[in-house]
C-alpha cells in the first residue's frame, strides 16, 4: 500500500489497524559508469515495494535526495546540507504524527545518510524530552534500518559477490536495480575492472581519486537473476521486520 496512491479516507482505516508507516530514503548521486544517479534512493524503495505485496506495509513517499556532498564532482548528483536534511526529517515526522503514526521506519539506501537520520532522530526526541512532559500527542518511536543490514542480506550479497563487491557502485545494488528496471541497464568500459579502493573527503578529492566514481567495485558482476534473489531475500527480512516493529509493545 502506497500512501501516494491513497486516498485520505483508505489512511484513516489504515490508521484504525496500523500506527506504523515506512519510509524508503536514499541519495541521489552517481554510481559509476553503469550504475543509476537514483540507485541509492530506488533500492529501498523496489524492495518495500516488493515487501508489500504479500505484506501489509504503508510506504510513504521516498526522501530521494540525502547527504551526498563528496559526489557532487559527478553531473547529475544532488545533496542536502546536513542541517537541511535534519529539518526536512523534523517536518516529515511531525506531520506524519499530527495524523496519528507512532513508528515511523525509515528504510535507508545511502551509508552516507546514517549519521544524519540518527542526529534527527535525537532531535526529534530531544523536543519532546524538553517539552516538560505537557504534549498532548503520543510519542513517536523511529527506527532506521540500511537494507543490506537487514539480517542475512550483507552476507548473501558477499557470497553471490565474493570478489569485487567493493563499497560504491557496488554490484549488489545495481543489480537490485537491473530486476527491478531491466530496460535501463546500461554497458560502459570499466578500466580497471575491479575500482581501486581508498579514502574520500571533499567532491574534488573524491573525483581525483576515482575519476570514474566505482570504489572497490566491479558491477559489471551484476544481473537480472542476481538482483531477484537479492530483492527476494530483502524483502522477506524487511517484512519481518517491519511487523515487529510496528507490534511491538515498547
Amino acid at each position: 500500500m502506497r500512501l501516494h496512491l491513497s486516498t485520505w479516507q483508505e489512511i484513516d482505516s489504515y490508521l484504525s489497524r496500523s500506527k506504523a508507516i515506512l519510509i524508503p530514503i536514499g541519495s541521489t548521486e552517481q554510481h559509476g559508469p553503469t550504475g543509476l544517479i537514483g540507485t541509492d534512493a530506488l533500492c529501498p524503495e523496489i524492495i518495500a515495494e516488493h515487501a508489500a505485496k504479500k505484506n501489509e506495509i504503508l510506504i510513504g513517499p521516498t526522501f530521494n535526495v540525502g547527504c551526498a556532498q563528496h559526489h557532487m564532482a559527478f553531473s547529475g548528483s544532488m545533496t542536502l546540507r546536513p542541517s537541511t536534511m535534519i529539518a526536512a526529517i523534523q517536518d516529515w515526522v511531525t506531520s506524519l504524527r499530527r495524523h496519528g503514526f507512532e513508528r515511523i521506519y525509515f528504510f535507508n539506501g545511502h551509508g552516507g545518510n546514517t549519521a544524519t537520520i540518527q542526529a534527527a532522530f535525537s532531535e526529534i526526541y530531544a523536543e519532546r524530552s524538553l517539552s516538560g512532559g505537557g504534549h498532548n500527542q503520543p510519542g513517536v518511536k523511529l527506527m532506521n534500518r540500511n537494507w543490506w543490514e537487514l539480517k542475512g542480506i550483507f552476507k548473501l550479497c558477499k557470497e553471490l559477490f565474493p570478489k569485487g563487491h567493493g563499497s560504491h557502485a557496488t554490484p549488489s545494488e545495481i543489480a537490485v536495480t537491473y530486476f527491478a528496471y531491466p530496460d535501463a541497464i546500461k554497458d560502459a568500459p570499466l578500466e580497471p575492472r575491479i575500482a581501486p579502493n581508498g579514502p574520500i573527503q571533499d567532491a574534488e578529492d573524491y573525483r581525483q581519486r576515482f575519476p570514474d566514481g566505482r570504489i572497490g567495485s566491479d558491477p559489471a558482476l551484476a544481473s537480472v537473476e542476481l538482483g531477484k534473489q537479492i530483492v527476494e531475500a530483502a524483502a522477506e527480512q524487511l517484512a519481518t521486520e517491519f511487523k515487529e516493529f510496528s507490534s511491538a509493545k515498547t
